[in-house]
């Protein structure tokens, strides 16, 4: 059997990096086994789901590398959703219910009161004919799968063996009063449909997971293997919510980190494996293994991806760059010796423009006042351009005799006033592409 894998986000809203954990779980299933990933857009809320995050979603997962096999939306298959539920009533296993949210609310509270847990009571199936008649004049009816009330077992390949009482959750509502399918019933019908083998989500769904199981069963389908990631946490341990913008996919991007650092850190996060970054996707595909992870949540802090974005850069070669350094106005004479200078000493790809404005129009001196007289002999001594890698050397050598100071107190204070930064390369591959000097 062919693996088969989903990530179905809403199309309501930008992806962030708790959906890019369920992503790439299952897109690493799926490549590592030969298989298939499907993109499935779950845009059966007709107000909330839009074109421009349908889009949106895809031009993350592709910035990323993660390209799906198909993509299927839940919007072309309402005829589909509808047999379904038609099936489900014919075999007993679907029943109309005509409670408010006023009315179903009242029943919880009245068995939190009594400390019975809030589990919907099924006092629609005692409702006679006339009266559901006269019910479903008056107002929308909603539809529940009615679960056996048994035990629901299944193994989950990240928290082992499960095992939930059907008669402790409530018939789970698979149609809206308004006529809308909900998640729950759209998602069954599609995994049984396309064939889907694995599902790896968060373990917000164990519970939906349960009665998911017993739908698939009633639809005659096969019921894939489950795994459920925990959940992530800010730094802090603090909930993440998805309307973080500093935690979306864009803005990560905006920020200039790189795809293949945000996946080689999220492919590891919450398992033992070290934070590494990755040469490619294929390599993390092959060393992925859900039985590396654990169920205790996991903190994520936007902050890790910053060295392994530097590191990526700085194994960057220069044909990888050079259109970007061309665009720049770096003269193709000395691009590659700018770039092999430039990626030690940037964080991200847009850095390297500061670097350029140095080399093309030289920096503010960084002068402290007890060395503007050491500056100033030395600005006497730094021979004319243009200048190569033996002109550093030259001036130190010339400037320390000529002043009489040595080590960090001669080169120091050279760096800060030539660059002014008290960072940077390597001063006798620098001087060679500075074309202005404010001394």
């Amino acid at each position: 059997m062919t693996t088969t894998t989903r990530f179905a986000p809403s199309p309501t809203g930008y992806l962030h990096v708790g959906n890019l954990r369920t992503a790439l779980f299952n897109y690493m299933i799926a490549r590592k086994s030969g298989g298939q990933f499907i993109l499935r857009l779950d845009d059966t809320d007709p107000v909330r789901s839009t074109d421009e995050y349908a889009d949106g979603i895809k031009e993350d997962l592709e910035w990323l590398g993660l390209n799906w096999d198909r993509v299927e939306k839940q919007s072309d298959r309402l005829d589909r959703y509808n047999a379904a539920a038609d099936e489900l009533r014919a075999s007993g296993r679907f029943y109309e219910c005509f409670e408010t949210p006023v009315e179903l609310d009242l029943k919880r509270k009245k068995q939190l009161n009594m400390g019975k847990p809030p589990v919907y009571d099924r006092s629609a199936l005692n409702i006679s004919d006339e009266d559901r008649a006269k019910l479903s004049a008056e107002r929308d009816g909603h539809w529940r799968f009615k679960l056996d009330h048994e035990r629901i077992n299944w193994t989950d390949g990240i928290l082992g063996d499960l095992s939930i009482d059907a008669a402790s959750v409530s018939d789970p509502v698979l149609i809206r009063g308004d006529g809308q399918f909900l998640y729950t019933l759209a998602s069954v019908c599609d995994d049984v449909d396309y064939g889907i083998t694995h599902v790896v989500r968060g373990s917000d769904h164990v519970t939906n997971t349960a009665t998911q199981i017993q739908i698939i069963q009633a639809l005659g389908g096969t019921v894939p293997e489950f795994a459920h990631h925990s959940l992530l946490t800010g730094p802090k341990g603090e909930a993440l919510s998805k309307r973080l913008g500093t935690l979306s996919l864009r803005d990560l991007r905006a920020a200039g980190l790189e795809p293949m650092a945000i996946l080689s850190h999220m492919a590891h996060l919450g398992s033992s494996a070290p934070n590494e970054l990755a040469s490619s996707i294929d390599e993390l595909a092959e060393n992925f293994d859900l039985s590396n992870f654990g169920a205790a949540p996991t903190k994520f802090d936007a902050e890790d991806l910053k060295p392994l974005t530097k590191k990526f850069v700085a194994g960057l070669e220069f044909n990888t760059m050079a259109d970007a350094l061309n665009d720049l106005g770096v003269p193709s004479d000395i691009a590659p010796a700018f770039w092999d200078v430039a990626r030690e000493n940037i964080d991200t790809r847009a850095d390297v423009a500061t670097w350029w404005n140095l080399c093309q129009n030289g920096a503010t001196p960084l002068i402290a006042d007890e060395d503007a007289e050491f500056i100033a002999t030395a600005k006497t001594l730094l021979p004319a351009a243009p200048w190569d890698e033996t002109s550093w050397k030259s001036w130190t050598t010339a400037v320390k005799e000529a002043t009489g100071r040595k080590g960090k107190g001669l080169f120091m204070p050279l760096r800060k006033a030539v660059t002014g930064m008290e960072h940077g390369p390597d001063m006798s591959k620098l001087l060679p592409l500075l074309q202005k000097v404010n001394l």
